[in-house]
């Protein structure tokens, strides 16, 4: 590991580019693995520009405002595009600053000079994402770099577009710590028992010595070690601040130095926020920076989480967010980034507040626009070889193939556009593509590529990280729809999401018509997937089915397969309401796919969520409806024998923890939820629990007068916990009443079922 200082040395050199941020002032660090796996410390200078548009006059009044001020280096007129929606370019004052870090700061100063008019534009782009997007370069981008004159200069020899890029050796190191608790839950103010290290050629236990010596040989082994990466769980909230904080109370918290930077891991607790998002509450813990390493919390990340490193790596290179950053941040973020980049590259302002408003309709244009996408109720019930057809990325397509964005639904400068929206009829900009296509387009292509790629690979290695990449890039995919109508999103606008679902309807109803051409019967149609069947179907009928809608339609339309039986199942309050999306059944090849019921969900105890799947295991033998019914005791013997399990007090305690989230602060509750207690007890033992955090508990007295006998957290649980097998055997019945309802199986005629069990239960 050494530096280099382009100020004092010129020198050219390849490499991929690890990690970069904001360190003196306007100066951008980077840290680069070179060729022959060099780690190597880069500095270049970054001057960030911002932009001002709005009335001449008041710009020229502005500049006398700035020229004393200090953050501004110097300014100038050119010309951008002041608005999204601008079909030519605009004379704006483009001002540059010292740091990248004083952008917030002077664009607060120029609202307080008086110039509320005036639209600010690329304010607030994160420092090391703005070096990214002026630079053209990306994370993990295999470069040229040249360094003259105090300046680097990139020559990219990498493509945001390729799916087969190459990526050096990263070195991986897993930390984890054991805490000499003095109660069941370990606290800042227990000592270190022991840390273990694990990297990819060894693992290292470090338990020898008082504490101070314990965290000096972790910091030794981590600069012999020299990661890149650095894998924690709960490192954010818990791990990382627990261990500074011995550092400081051991005095020697000036050596705790973990990243590639001499800086001290700071010992600050720092709380976490909670934010809401469709509908609720999630909790993101601080980001606890390793400069010149990336320090992934698994606790804290939803990418890595969902595709691992790989996948990571890709919505990083992709979207141009730091791996650090991308690891911590929302889908909704990651994607903003790409149109950010967009921008820039089309110098388009980026606004700093939003300001574009839904376009005004009556309440009848309200009626007709705001829909949502089609259904065709499911046909309740037992089918016989139904197959499923599914849009592959149906809104995404939709928006790329039509145009759809902000800028190009009822745009002014193409008012006679050939190009309408179905039912709603808004023009389409005819003259240019929208920043919104332009993204999805690349991820479109990528994933395709991609999901090709996994298909045809013959290597086991190669078809899984083919598969996590296209995996991220679906989740960006998932979400560019939402953003769309997502009132604080920089490209979206209402009346773009309303299109989009416009478009939808049309594509599913034309979908639907040329199935029932076709002979098809439709049993279920939810938005962008159709469940149909024709006596005497076969796969290829199916698939000749999915050509003609996807050359009608110019939507790509695949075949998931035939199903041997599937059950749509009821609204679980209301019997005989058929549910959009509650549904399981058994596919020819035999997989089992699984919707709406317990299984489905995260905060069913695994216990339960067992249960359920083996009952549809049990059934998943028969070949068809008449051979379901026959399999139906088969299924009711394994709900007797989970039963039997729960009555025995054969289950462990793990299998009954029950995950919730908490949608508020432990206090704020004014009902005795269970989570809210379990959430208490933690909080009683000095563990900080916010709102949007998810809590584990098991129920041990759901009756009880005394909140704390109704539940115990999971922390404080232990496996000579009693649990309420009464309780857990309601959960039981359900679950499985839910997936027989369409039999005649209720909870009341399976607790008759298991009624043996149910009278030991009752009287324990």
């Amino acid at each position: 590991m050494q530096g280099l200082n382009s100020a004092s040395i010129s020198y050219n050199l390849k490499g991929w580019l690890l990690d970069l941020y904001p360190s003196n002032m306007g100066e951008m660090t980077l840290w680069i693995i070179s060729e022959t796996g060099q780690r190597l410390k880069l500095i270049d200078q970054f001057q960030p520009k911002i932009y001002a548009a709005g009335n001449e006059e008041d710009l020229y009044r502005l500049t006398k405002r700035l020229v004393d001020y200090k953050p501004v280096i110097a300014w100038r007129f050119t010309e951008k595009y002041a608005n999204l929606q601008d079909a030519e370019k605009s004379k704006v004052l483009e001002v540059t600053l010292t740091d990248c870090r004083e952008a917030s700061g002077i664009a607060q100063k120029i609202l307080k000079f008086g110039y509320e008019e005036l639209k600010l534009g690329n304010v607030d782009i994160p420092g090391a994402q703005a070096y990214l997007y002026n630079c053209d370069i990306f994370p993990l981008a295999f470069i040229g770099i040249h360094a003259q004159d105090n300046r680097l200069t990139y020559n990219l020899l990498d493509s945001v577009e390729s799916e087969d890029y190459v990526i050096p050796h990263l070195r991986m190191l897993w930390v984890d710590v054991e805490v000499a608790k003095a109660k069941k839950i370990p606290s800042f103010r227990d000592p270190i028992a022991k840390i273990k290290l694990k990297s990819d050629v060894k693992e290292t236990v470090i338990d020898v010595g008082n504490e101070q010596e314990k965290l000096l040989a972790f910091v030794k082994s981590i600069k012999e070690t020299d990661p890149d990466i650095i894998l924690t769980h709960g490192g954010d909230h818990t791990l990382l601040p627990y261990l500074a904080r011995r550092a400081l109370l051991n005095g020697v918290s000036d050596q705790f130095v973990l990243g590639r930077e001499p800086m001290p891991l700071v010992a600050t607790q720092k709380s976490g926020t909670a934010f809401f998002s469709y509908g609720r509450v999630y909790f993101k813990a601080p980001m606890r920076r390793l400069y010149g390493r990336v320090h992934i919390d698994t606790g804290n990340t939803f990418i890595y989480r969902e595709c691992g490193l790989e996948g990571l790596i890709e919505v990083s290179r992709t979207c141009r967010v730091p791996l650090h950053r991308a690891a911590r941040s929302s889908i909704g973020t990651i994607m903003s980034s790409l149109q950010l980049y967009q921008a820039v590259k089309d110098v388009i302002l980026i606004p700093w507040k939003k300001r574009e408003p839904e376009n005004f309709k009556s309440a009848w244009e309200l009626l007709i626009a705001d829909r949502g996408g089609f259904i065709f109720e499911p046909k309740l019930g037992l089918h016989d070889w139904v197959g499923e057809i599914d849009f592959s990325s149906m809104y995404p397509t939709l928006m790329a193939t039509r145009n759809i964005s902000a800028e190009t639904i009822l745009c002014d400068c193409c008012p006679d556009s050939a190009s309408r929206v179905p039912e709603l009829g808004y023009n389409i900009c005819e003259k240019r593509i929208g920043i919104v296509p332009k993204t999805l387009r690349l991820i479109l292509n990528k994933r395709a590529d991609y999901k090709r790629l996994r298909n045809e690979a013959q290597d086991t290695r190669l078809r899984e990280i083919y598969d996590k990449r296209q995996t991220a890039l679906k989740w960006i995919l998932v979400t560019c729809f939402g953003y769309l109508g997502y009132k604080n999103a920089r490209f979206g606008k209402v009346d773009a999401h309303i299109a989009v679902c416009a478009f939808a309807r049309d594509t599913l109803l034309k979908t639907a018509n040329l199935a029932e051409e076709h002979g098809f019967q439709i049993v279920h149609g939810i938005v962008d997937s159709l469940w149909l069947k024709k006596e005497g179907a076969v796969a290829q009928d199916f698939l000749e089915l999915c050509k003609c809608i996807s050359d009608e339609t110019d939507v790509p339309i695949s075949f998931e397969g035939r199903y041997r039986w599937i059950v749509f199942l009821p609204s679980r309050m209301h019997e005989g309401v058929p549910v959009l999306n509650r549904y399981y059944g058994v596919f020819e090849t035999g997989k089992i796919k699984v919707r709406g019921v317990e299984a489905r969900r995260r905060d069913t105890p695994r216990f339960i969520r067992d249960a359920q799947l083996d009952m549809i295991k049990a059934l998943s033998k028969a070949v068809d409806s008449q051979d379901f019914m026959g399999m139906l005791p088969e299924a009711l013997n394994v709900l007797r024998s989970y039963a039997k399990k729960l009555i025995a007090r054969e289950v462990a305690v793990q299998d009954l923890f029950i995950n919730k989230q908490l949608s508020m602060n432990p206090n704020d509750y004014t009902h005795n939820v269970l989570q809210a207690i379990a959430a208490t007890q933690l909080a009683n033992e000095g563990v900080e629990v916010s709102a949007g955090q998810t809590v584990r508990y098991l129920i041990t007295d759901a009756d009880s007068k005394r909140l704390n006998n109704r539940v115990k957290a999971a922390d404080l649980a232990d496996e000579d916990t009693r649990y309420d097998v009464e309780k857990y055997m309601e959960m039981l019945l359900l679950a499985g009443a839910n997936i027989l309802s369409p039999f005649g199986y209720t909870v009341e005629n399976l607790n008759f079922v298991v009624q043996n069990q149910r009278q030991e239960a009752l009287n324990l």
